[in-house]
């Protein structure tokens, strides 16, 4: 019996990591399984296009509703993301998602 143990802490070549392609200026490929940062983790998803609401349950934020998901733009251009919104990761300039807790306590 034989066990490969070599990409058991390495992230497999069928995963395109979106942020790495974005910086580097080049449009990720369509149709593969992507890797994307929301905050400071990164999440495998296997989908080519996730809504808001998607992207933030992946990230294990929970309400959504108590959570603003922005997405990072190369440039540094950042863009609120509604929880209906479908994001493709093959779309070119993708860098990074971030959450903001929305505090329903203000006021």
């Amino acid at each position: 019996m034989t066990t490969d143990n070599t990409q058991s802490h390495e992230i497999p070549d069928e995963y395109i990591d979106i942020e790495e392609y974005s910086k580097a200026g080049k449009e990720p490929p369509k149709g593969k399984k992507y890797l994307i940062k929301v905050d400071k983790a990164l999440f495998k998803v296997d989908e080519e296009c996730m809504t808001g609401r998607q992207i933030l349950e992946t990230a294990g934020k929970k309400p959504v509703e108590r959570f603003q998901l922005n997405m990072k733009l190369r440039g540094g251009e950042v863009k609120k993301i509604n929880y209906d919104e479908k994001i493709c990761f093959s779309h070119p300039g993708i860098e990074r998602f971030m959450t903001i807790p929305l505090d329903q306590t203000e006021g």
